[in-house]
């Protein structure tokens, strides 16, 4: 591994920095260190031992990216799982497993009656369940939803490859 996570002082994760920018923050006293697992580094005098996850000592306001609405990133929101029958991309239906075409972008509110292009008005459905809506609100077509469609947040850390298990404690993997 050579990078290490960076907590803000509520302890939420900012981002994953090279352990470059982590030793600098250590060594301006600006970070301290949040798990006892630590990376060993090879100084020129002797080793020096930098933990995997530091915090901050004072907090840091992140403001928050509006995430832009598209077909493709409702789908990556719901995960390609279906609002009203909770089937997910892999799994079998009618005989063979689901692709990512198999799955439709659900209007909540028709567009026909209305219904607008936004985070809180679309989902990811399955095929079968959107031909069965059809042109109405999931009410009148008795399909309640498995959950309510949201704006997501953006402000998240993407990690990617294996995730030590000191990192785990903090981010949602």
């Amino acid at each position: 591994m050579d990078a290490v996570l960076l907590l803000n002082a509520s302890f939420s994760p900012l981002s994953v920095i090279p352990m470059r920018r982590a030793l600098s923050l250590m060594a301006r006293g600006c970070v301290e260190a949040a798990t006892e697992e630590t990376i060993t580094i090879q100084g020129v005098s002797r080793p020096f031992q930098l933990p995997t996850v530091i915090r901050l000592h004072r907090y840091v306001s992140v403001p928050q990216r509006k995430a832009s609405w598209s077909r493709s990133a409702v789908m990556k929101r719901d995960a390609y799982s279906c609002i009203y029958c909770g089937i997910r991309l892999g799994e079998r239906q009618s005989g063979h497993n689901l692709n990512k075409e198999d799955f439709t972008l659900d209007h909540i509110i028709p567009r026909s009656r209305g219904g607008r292009n936004s985070w809180g008005n679309t989902a990811c459905a399955c095929f079968r369940c959107n031909q069965r809506k059809a042109d109405r609100t999931p009410h009148e077509a008795g399909m309640p939803m498995l959950w309510e469609p949201k704006i997501p947040r953006v402000n998240y850390v993407v990690v990617a490859g294996e995730v030590p298990d000191a990192w785990k404690v903090y981010l949602r993997v």
